[in-house]
């Protein structure tokens, strides 16, 4: 957050306890004109606001306490009567630089003087606590969402991991030339997997690692894997979810390519829309209902699912169909951030 918004704020939060202050002052003294009341009221709220800013720092240095402690309310009792008092000698100072000569400022009398700035005192230093906890609860919230992003993450790798191991092990007793060149492919993979922390990533980032799985995959398939690629300009350089893709494709390929004999098709397109990345992978497999695919024990898709949830909240989602007349279509849904 920048300083300007911060001050502006602060300038917003001051504007309601003014127009109290004029309300009053028009109040108790019907004859001063409106202008006279905007004015001592204005003088009085910015001696108000120039020490709110100590209280600021004060609930700073500290926090409040759980349980409740006595410590802590006699140190605000005490300076709730020194921000009164101050706030009474401030708003004198002020008076007396206009006057050019000493003037005590005691308004209404001293003791309701004392008593509308300890009143100030207390709703200062609650917003300001009030702004503290929520200020935690939203680092809490915001934690415990990269947690969760990263136990997701660690979930998801493993698991495709596990399946390119597999392909090296099917091909050790067939073809060990191609298990070991297989092998080192996987190891960059792994390396990739390791050094990738960031959430989002460019969509040309995401189909250079997809490109270097698709090699293992071609080595066991050979020419049953055929891979057709559509991305427009625009979506490379959107931003998805890492391993998102590499996600879709594996799906195809495991669950496409796979059983089959036959040549498999893989077709991935990207295209922006009004601001939004739709992503398809299209396979001419032997395709399965979106209910079947909902009811499956896999776990790719579920928690690719449950990644867009953290970070789009339901902003994105993941559409699933069967081809026509086979195959199966798996659609991203990505909304892109904007440049206010």
């Amino acid at each position: 957050m920048t300083r300007r918004w911060i001050w502006l704020q602060l300038i917003i939060g001051w504007l309601p306890v003014w127009a109290l202050f004029v309300a009053m002052l028009l109040a108790m003294h019907p004859d001063v004109s409106l202008l006279y009341a905007v004015i001592i009221a204005l003088r009085m709220i910015v001696a108000a606001a120039v020490l709110g800013l100590l209280v600021q720092r004060l609930t700073r240095r500290l926090p409040w306490p759980h349980p409740m402690q006595l410590k802590f309310v006699a140190i605000h009792l005490l300076t709730a009567a020194l921000y009164a008092i101050g706030w009474m000698f401030l708003n004198s100072a002020i008076e007396s630089l206009q006057h050019r000569r000493f003037v005590l400022e005691l308004g209404p009398g001293v003791g309701p003087y004392l008593v509308f700035g300890v009143w100030l005192y207390v709703m200062v230093a609650g917003v300001t606590y009030a702004a503290q906890a929520a200020e935690r609860n939203a680092r809490i919230e915001a934690i415990a969402a990269r947690s969760q992003l990263a136990a997701l993450r660690a979930q998801l790798n493993p698991h495709f991991l596990f399946n390119a191991l597999h392909t090296v092990v099917q091909l050790i007793p067939r073809q060990p030339q191609r298990a070991a060149q297989a092998a080192e492919l996987v190891a960059s993979l792994l390396r990739t997997t390791i050094e990738e922390d960031r959430d989002l990533v460019s969509l040309a980032e995401e189909w250079t690692f997809v490109e270097r799985y698709l090699e293992i995959e071609r080595i066991r398939f050979g020419d049953r894997l055929r891979i057709h690629v559509d991305l427009s300009d625009d979506a490379r350089g959107a931003r998805l979810p890492s391993f998102a893709l590499q996600t879709l494709v594996e799906n195809a390929v495991r669950h496409g390519a796979a059983p089959r004999v036959e040549p498999t098709d893989i077709t991935v397109t990207g295209r922006m829309r009004d601001g939004t990345l739709e992503l398809t992978v299209l396979d001419t497999g032997a395709g399965a209902s979106a209910g079947m695919v909902e009811a499956s024990s896999g776990t790719g898709l579920r928690r690719l699912r449950e990644r867009l949830a953290a970070l789009y909240g339901n902003a994105a989602r993941l559409d699933v169909a069967s081809g026509d007349p086979g195959g199966f279509a798996a659609t991203l849904i990505i909304p892109q951030a904007t440049d206010d």
